[in-house]
Protein backbone atom coordinates (compact mmCIF):
# COMPACT_ATOMS: atom_id res chain seq x y z
CA UNK A 1 0.00 0.00 0.00
CA UNK A 2 2.73 2.47 0.95
CA UNK A 3 4.61 1.82 -2.29
CA UNK A 4 1.50 2.52 -4.37
CA UNK A 5 0.84 5.75 -2.50
CA UNK A 6 4.41 6.89 -3.09
CA UNK A 7 4.12 6.19 -6.82
CA UNK A 8 0.83 8.07 -7.01
CA UNK A 9 2.32 11.09 -5.22
CA UNK A 10 5.62 11.12 -7.10
CA UNK A 11 6.09 14.51 -8.75
CA UNK A 12 9.88 15.01 -8.84
CA UNK A 13 9.75 18.32 -7.02
CA UNK A 14 13.11 20.00 -6.49
CA UNK A 15 14.27 23.26 -4.85
CA UNK A 16 12.72 26.32 -6.49
CA UNK A 17 15.65 28.50 -5.37
CA UNK A 18 19.35 27.94 -5.84
CA UNK A 19 20.63 27.77 -2.29
CA UNK A 20 24.27 27.96 -1.23
CA UNK A 21 24.97 24.97 0.97
CA UNK A 22 22.07 23.04 -0.54
CA UNK A 23 22.11 19.32 0.06
CA UNK A 24 21.29 17.90 -3.38
CA UNK A 25 24.70 16.25 -3.78
CA UNK A 26 24.58 14.68 -0.29
CA UNK A 27 21.05 13.30 -0.40
CA UNK A 28 22.02 9.68 -0.94
CA UNK A 29 24.69 9.81 1.76
CA UNK A 30 22.15 11.25 4.16
CA UNK A 31 19.48 8.73 3.17
CA UNK A 32 21.86 5.81 3.76
CA UNK A 33 22.06 6.96 7.36
CA UNK A 34 18.33 7.06 7.99
CA UNK A 35 16.86 4.49 10.39
CA UNK A 36 16.49 1.07 8.76
CA UNK A 37 12.82 0.97 9.72
CA UNK A 38 12.13 4.07 7.62
CA UNK A 39 14.23 2.94 4.65
CA UNK A 40 12.50 -0.43 4.64
CA UNK A 41 8.90 0.76 5.03
CA UNK A 42 9.37 3.91 2.88
CA UNK A 43 7.03 5.63 5.35
CA UNK A 44 7.83 8.64 7.55
CA UNK A 45 5.18 9.32 10.17
CA UNK A 46 6.42 12.82 11.04
CA UNK A 47 9.24 14.82 9.43
CA UNK A 48 10.58 18.11 10.78
CA UNK A 49 13.21 20.35 9.23
CA UNK A 50 14.12 23.35 11.43
CA UNK A 51 16.50 24.91 8.82
CA UNK A 52 14.63 24.19 5.59
CA UNK A 53 16.67 26.48 3.30
CA UNK A 54 16.26 25.34 -0.29
CA UNK A 55 14.42 22.22 0.84
CA UNK A 56 16.42 19.63 -1.14
CA UNK A 57 15.99 16.96 1.53
CA UNK A 58 12.29 17.65 2.00
CA UNK A 59 11.53 17.40 -1.71
CA UNK A 60 13.59 14.24 -2.05
CA UNK A 61 11.66 12.60 0.76
CA UNK A 62 8.31 13.68 -0.67
CA UNK A 63 9.30 12.14 -4.00
CA UNK A 64 10.51 8.82 -2.59
CA UNK A 65 8.69 8.24 0.70
CA UNK A 66 5.19 8.46 2.08
CA UNK A 67 5.51 11.42 4.45
CA UNK A 68 2.40 11.52 6.59
CA UNK A 69 3.18 14.74 8.48
CA UNK A 70 5.76 17.41 7.70
CA UNK A 71 6.75 20.66 9.38
CA UNK A 72 9.19 23.05 7.73
CA UNK A 73 10.82 25.92 9.57
CA UNK A 74 13.36 28.64 8.94
CA UNK A 75 14.26 31.90 10.62
CA UNK A 76 14.34 33.72 7.26
CA UNK A 77 10.95 35.42 6.75
CA UNK A 78 11.49 36.03 3.02
CA UNK A 79 12.13 32.34 2.43
CA UNK A 80 9.12 31.24 4.47
CA UNK A 81 6.99 33.77 2.60
CA UNK A 82 8.00 32.14 -0.69
CA UNK A 83 7.15 28.65 0.55
CA UNK A 84 3.73 29.80 1.73
CA UNK A 85 2.97 31.62 -1.53
CA UNK A 86 3.79 28.52 -3.58
CA UNK A 87 1.68 26.47 -1.20
CA UNK A 88 -1.35 28.79 -1.42
CA UNK A 89 -1.16 30.81 -4.66
CA UNK A 90 1.08 29.02 -7.13
CA UNK A 91 -0.99 29.87 -10.23
CA UNK A 92 -0.95 33.62 -9.52
CA UNK A 93 2.77 33.42 -8.85
CA UNK A 94 3.38 31.64 -12.15
CA UNK A 95 1.43 34.28 -14.06
CA UNK A 96 3.57 37.09 -12.61
CA UNK A 97 6.83 35.19 -13.11
CA UNK A 98 5.96 34.31 -16.71
CA UNK A 99 5.41 38.00 -17.48
CA UNK A 100 8.68 38.94 -15.76
CA UNK A 101 10.54 36.28 -17.74
CA UNK A 102 9.09 37.36 -21.08
CA UNK A 103 9.91 41.01 -20.45
CA UNK A 104 13.44 40.24 -19.25
CA UNK A 105 14.46 37.84 -22.02
CA UNK A 106 13.41 40.14 -24.86
CA UNK A 107 15.92 42.76 -23.66
CA UNK A 108 19.58 43.09 -24.61
CA UNK A 109 22.26 42.50 -21.99
CA UNK A 110 22.57 46.12 -20.87
CA UNK A 111 18.81 46.47 -20.58
CA UNK A 112 18.65 43.18 -18.67
CA UNK A 113 21.21 44.52 -16.24
CA UNK A 114 19.20 47.70 -15.72
CA UNK A 115 16.05 45.64 -15.24
CA UNK A 116 17.75 43.45 -12.62
CA UNK A 117 18.99 46.37 -10.56
CA UNK A 118 15.63 48.11 -10.82
CA UNK A 119 13.83 45.04 -9.48
CA UNK A 120 16.47 44.56 -6.78
CA UNK A 121 16.16 48.20 -5.67
CA UNK A 122 12.35 47.96 -5.46
CA UNK A 123 12.65 44.67 -3.57
CA UNK A 124 14.96 46.22 -0.98
CA UNK A 125 13.03 49.48 -0.68
CA UNK A 126 9.85 47.55 0.15
CA UNK A 127 11.57 45.65 2.96
CA UNK A 128 10.34 47.84 5.81
CA UNK A 129 6.77 47.76 4.48
CA UNK A 130 6.38 43.98 4.44
CA UNK A 131 3.96 42.47 6.95
CA UNK A 132 5.34 38.99 7.51
CA UNK A 133 2.45 38.02 9.78
CA UNK A 134 -0.52 38.81 7.55
CA UNK A 135 -0.70 36.85 4.29
CA UNK A 136 -1.72 39.11 1.41
CA UNK A 137 -1.47 39.60 -2.35
CA UNK A 138 1.70 41.65 -1.88
CA UNK A 139 3.42 38.45 -0.81
CA UNK A 140 2.92 36.99 -4.30
CA UNK A 141 4.65 39.87 -6.09
CA UNK A 142 7.48 39.86 -3.55
CA UNK A 143 8.01 36.13 -3.96
CA UNK A 144 8.08 36.58 -7.74
CA UNK A 145 10.76 39.26 -7.33
CA UNK A 146 12.76 37.01 -5.03
CA UNK A 147 12.68 34.10 -7.50
CA UNK A 148 13.55 36.46 -10.37
CA UNK A 149 16.56 37.82 -8.50
CA UNK A 150 17.71 34.34 -7.52
CA UNK A 151 17.51 33.13 -11.13
CA UNK A 152 19.25 36.14 -12.67
CA UNK A 153 21.85 37.19 -10.08
CA UNK A 154 25.52 36.20 -10.03
CA UNK A 155 25.98 32.51 -9.19
CA UNK A 156 22.26 32.19 -8.37
CA UNK A 157 22.57 33.01 -4.69
CA UNK A 158 20.34 34.14 -1.88
CA UNK A 159 22.41 36.49 0.26
CA UNK A 160 21.45 39.36 2.54
CA UNK A 161 23.57 42.11 4.05
CA UNK A 162 23.37 43.19 7.70
CA UNK A 163 20.36 45.39 6.87
CA UNK A 164 18.47 42.41 5.47
CA UNK A 165 18.82 43.65 1.89
CA UNK A 166 19.42 41.38 -1.09
CA UNK A 167 22.90 42.37 -2.28
CA UNK A 168 24.01 39.87 -4.94
CA UNK A 169 25.05 41.54 -8.23
CA UNK A 170 23.72 40.87 -11.72
CA UNK A 171 24.60 37.60 -13.40
CA UNK A 172 25.09 37.24 -17.14
CA UNK A 173 22.90 34.34 -18.26
CA UNK A 174 21.88 33.86 -21.87
CA UNK A 175 18.53 32.19 -21.19
CA UNK A 176 17.71 31.95 -17.45
CA UNK A 177 14.72 29.77 -16.54
CA UNK A 178 12.95 32.34 -14.41
CA UNK A 179 9.50 30.74 -14.48
CA UNK A 180 9.87 26.98 -14.06
CA UNK A 181 6.15 26.29 -14.19
CA UNK A 182 6.37 22.50 -13.99
CA UNK A 183 8.58 22.53 -10.91
CA UNK A 184 6.52 25.22 -9.18
CA UNK A 185 3.44 23.02 -9.58
CA UNK A 186 5.41 20.04 -8.27
CA UNK A 187 6.59 22.05 -5.27
CA UNK A 188 3.01 23.15 -4.65
CA UNK A 189 1.89 19.52 -4.58
CA UNK A 190 4.75 18.56 -2.25
CA UNK A 191 3.78 21.34 0.17
CA UNK A 192 0.17 20.24 0.50
CA UNK A 193 -0.70 19.42 4.12
CA UNK A 194 2.70 20.74 5.23
CA UNK A 195 2.99 23.20 8.11
CA UNK A 196 5.35 26.06 7.28
CA UNK A 197 6.64 28.25 10.11
CA UNK A 198 8.98 31.21 10.43
CA UNK A 199 10.77 30.53 13.69
CA UNK A 200 14.08 29.82 15.40
CA UNK A 201 15.11 26.15 15.42
CA UNK A 202 14.31 25.83 19.12
CA UNK A 203 10.61 26.23 18.30
CA UNK A 204 10.71 22.77 16.73
CA UNK A 205 10.78 21.24 20.21
CA UNK A 206 7.01 21.76 20.42
CA UNK A 207 6.48 19.29 17.56
CA UNK A 208 9.24 16.73 18.06
CA UNK A 209 8.29 13.50 19.74
CA UNK A 210 9.30 9.85 19.76
CA UNK A 211 10.20 8.45 16.31
CA UNK A 212 9.98 11.87 14.62
CA UNK A 213 12.59 12.15 11.84
CA UNK A 214 14.41 15.48 12.23
CA UNK A 215 16.97 16.73 9.74
CA UNK A 216 19.02 19.74 10.84
CA UNK A 217 21.04 21.63 8.25
CA UNK A 218 22.14 24.83 10.02
CA UNK A 219 24.28 27.55 8.47
CA UNK A 220 27.66 25.89 8.25
CA UNK A 221 30.52 26.84 10.51
CA UNK A 222 33.09 28.58 8.25
CA UNK A 223 36.16 26.47 7.50
CA UNK A 224 38.43 29.44 8.19
CA UNK A 225 38.30 33.13 9.05
CA UNK A 226 37.94 34.18 5.39
CA UNK A 227 35.23 31.77 4.25
CA UNK A 228 32.13 33.46 5.71
CA UNK A 229 29.28 33.59 3.22
CA UNK A 230 27.79 36.69 4.94
CA UNK A 231 24.22 35.53 5.62
CA UNK A 232 20.91 34.09 4.47
CA UNK A 233 18.91 35.90 7.15
CA UNK A 234 20.87 39.09 7.90
CA UNK A 235 22.51 37.52 10.97
CA UNK A 236 25.49 35.21 11.36
CA UNK A 237 25.24 31.76 12.93
CA UNK A 238 28.29 31.86 15.20
CA UNK A 239 29.97 29.26 17.42
CA UNK A 240 27.68 30.23 20.27
CA UNK A 241 24.69 29.33 18.06
CA UNK A 242 26.33 26.03 17.09
CA UNK A 243 26.73 25.22 20.79
CA UNK A 244 23.11 26.18 21.42
CA UNK A 245 22.08 23.83 18.60
CA UNK A 246 24.12 21.00 20.14
CA UNK A 247 22.28 21.45 23.45
CA UNK A 248 18.98 21.41 21.56
CA UNK A 249 20.09 18.22 19.79
CA UNK A 250 20.75 16.56 23.15
CA UNK A 251 17.33 17.59 24.47
CA UNK A 252 15.56 16.21 21.39
CA UNK A 253 17.56 13.00 21.69
CA UNK A 254 15.95 12.47 25.09
CA UNK A 255 12.53 12.60 23.40
CA UNK A 256 13.38 9.52 21.33
CA UNK A 257 13.41 11.30 17.96
CA UNK A 258 15.61 10.22 15.04
CA UNK A 259 18.08 13.07 14.59
CA UNK A 260 20.30 13.69 11.56
CA UNK A 261 22.50 16.80 11.39
CA UNK A 262 24.99 18.00 8.78
CA UNK A 263 27.74 20.59 9.05
CA UNK A 264 31.16 21.51 7.74
CA UNK A 265 34.17 19.55 8.95
CA UNK A 266 36.71 21.87 10.64
CA UNK A 267 39.41 19.27 10.04
CA UNK A 268 39.42 20.20 6.35
CA UNK A 269 41.36 23.28 7.43
CA UNK A 270 42.82 22.29 10.80
CA UNK A 271 43.31 18.66 11.81
CA UNK A 272 43.47 19.74 15.44
CA UNK A 273 40.06 21.43 15.36
CA UNK A 274 37.74 19.13 17.33
CA UNK A 275 34.87 21.62 17.68
CA UNK A 276 32.10 19.32 16.45
CA UNK A 277 33.77 16.12 17.64
CA UNK A 278 33.55 17.50 21.16
CA UNK A 279 30.05 18.96 20.84
CA UNK A 280 28.61 15.68 19.52
CA UNK A 281 30.98 13.19 21.15
CA UNK A 282 28.04 11.05 22.36
CA UNK A 283 26.76 10.49 18.83
CA UNK A 284 27.73 8.82 15.57
CA UNK A 285 29.84 11.18 13.43
CA UNK A 286 30.57 10.32 9.79
CA UNK A 287 32.79 12.26 7.43
CA UNK A 288 31.65 12.17 3.81
CA UNK A 289 33.09 13.82 0.67
CA UNK A 290 31.25 16.78 -0.84
CA UNK A 291 31.97 19.60 -3.25
CA UNK A 292 31.87 23.28 -2.45
CA UNK A 293 30.88 25.16 -5.60
CA UNK A 294 29.72 28.58 -4.42
CA UNK A 295 32.83 30.52 -3.50
CA UNK A 296 34.31 33.64 -5.06
CA UNK A 297 37.78 32.14 -4.67
CA UNK A 298 38.06 29.25 -7.10
CA UNK A 299 40.95 27.79 -5.10
CA UNK A 300 38.49 27.25 -2.24
CA UNK A 301 36.20 25.14 -4.39
CA UNK A 302 36.50 21.40 -4.80
CA UNK A 303 36.02 18.25 -2.75
CA UNK A 304 36.12 18.40 1.02
CA UNK A 305 34.56 16.44 3.87
CA UNK A 306 31.28 17.28 5.52
CA UNK A 307 29.88 15.89 8.74
CA UNK A 308 26.74 13.79 9.17
CA UNK A 309 25.81 13.31 12.82
CA UNK A 310 23.18 10.82 14.05
CA UNK A 311 21.81 9.81 17.43
CA UNK A 312 21.25 6.20 16.30
CA UNK A 313 23.48 3.54 14.73
CA UNK A 314 21.20 1.26 12.67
Amino acid sequence: MATNLIKNNFNNARPFLKWAGGKTQLLLELERRFPKSIRKSRVIKRYIEPFVGGGAMFFYLKNHYLVKESILMDVNPELIMAYRVIQQDVDKLITILADMETEHLQKGENARKENFYSIRADYNQQLELVDYLDYGTGWIQRTASLIFLNKTCFNGLFRLNSKGEFNVPFGRYKNPNICDEANLHAVHQALEKTEILCADFTHAQHFIKKDTLVYMDPPYRPLNSTSHFTSYSGERFCDHDQEKLARFYQKMDLKGAFLVLSNSDPKNHDLEDNFFDELYRKYAIDRVPAKRNINSNTSSRGEINELIIRNFND
